[in-house]
């Protein structure tokens, strides 16, 4: 049994988190701009003279740090839930990967902790392998938030970034791209496993342009993390919804989690339930510079398949039941 002060830092250690994810690039960016105006005005020129000079950096790996990824307040973020990491396969440090992550869920906490920490020693688990998560680029371009990212190990999904990733820094790369992005994060909900994929093939084509495997990779509790109000087709909010996901790149989900250190019935923070996110075997993949559509749809039915595959033999020992389906959409 845990303590009561042990519960409340995993409480603490995942609002701090979810905090950040939702308001720390809008808090900085309207700090910086207030600071113009007042005496400390030379702090917000010399961090956007700064930021101008080193504009680059995310779309060139990045520049993460050891020690902030192995920070001990990673740890307990993952018994908060608790997450879990399982290992199917060996990945050999003398070839590139891309990591198809599954599903999305509302803010990735799965394949945050996993690969973006070293909470279930991600570098130990898998030796010579660098992994380095994907997200929207636009988040890149908020101040002091873009390090913050950055620390951690993530990268915008550009094609500049991930070509970079899987031509200039050798062997030994792991991109985690999460497929569905923001069209499934909207349909995120407790007991559902449907992934929006069918029609996401980019990822296929950069495999092949660089000869890059491919990982299957599913977080199977992601999605019960939290109740999300899921709007009707044709409504007005779900036409906000889309609307704004179109401008901005991402989509704003109304979700219902748990308080922490208080009596409310709910509150911002994902229930704790387990999480187990379970990484694939590699599919090999040839080096074809410009891949034809066959060869393309070719390996992705295969990912699908295999997908598939590692659905079924996992669901089981994560608590759900034999019948259960994975919905490919």
């Amino acid at each position: 049994m845990k303590s009561s002060v042990k519960r409340h830092v995993e409480a603490i250690s995942v609002l701090q988190f979810v905090l950040t994810f939702l308001l720390m690039g809008i808090s900085f960016t309207a700090l910086l701009l207030y600071l113009m105006f007042t005496s400390f005005w030379i702090v917000s020129v010399l961090y956007f003279v700064w930021f101008f000079l080193d504009s680059g950096t995310p779309e060139r790996g990045g520049r993460r740090s050891v020690w902030f990824r192995r920070w001990a307040m990673w740890r307990q973020f993952k018994d908060y839930f608790p997450i879990k990491m399982v290992k199917t396969a060996e990945l050999s440090p003398d070839r590139n990967y891309i990591f198809g992550c599954h599903p999305h869920g509302i803010m990735c906490f799965g394949p945050f902790c996993n690969f973006c920490t070293e909470a279930n020693n991600f570098l130990r688990t898998f030796p010579g392998i660098r992994p380095t998560l994907a997200i929207l680029g636009g988040v890149f371009r908020l101040p002091v938030y873009r390090d913050y990212l950055m620390s951690v190990g993530m990268c915008p999904v550009s094609k500049v970034s991930l070509d970079y990733l899987l031509s200039q820094t050798g062997t030994g790369n792991a991109v985690m791209i999460v497929i569905g992005g923001a069209a499934e994060s909207l349909q995120c909900a407790p007991g559902e496993h449907a992934l929006t994929l069918r029609g996401r093939k980019g990822f296929v084509r950069l495999a092949l342009e660089h000869g890059a495997d491919l990982v299957p990779v599913y977080t199977f509790g992601e999605s019960d993390l939290y109740q999300q109000v899921i709007f009707k087709d044709g409504s007005w909010m779900k036409a906000l919804q889309l609307r704004f996901q179109k401008i901005v790149g991402f989509a704003p989900c109304c979700f219902i989690g748990r308080a922490v250190l208080s009596s409310a019935s709910w509150g911002m923070i994902p229930f704790n339930k387990p999480v187990t996110t379970v990484v694939g075997r590699p599919i090999r993949v040839p080096h074809v510079l410009v891949p034809s559509c066959e060869e393309v749809d070719t390996y992705h039915q295969l990912y699908m398949e295999e997908l598939r595959a590692l659905f079924d033999a996992h669901k089981v020992s994560c608590s759900l039941p034999a019948s259960q389906k994975l919905s490919i959409l």
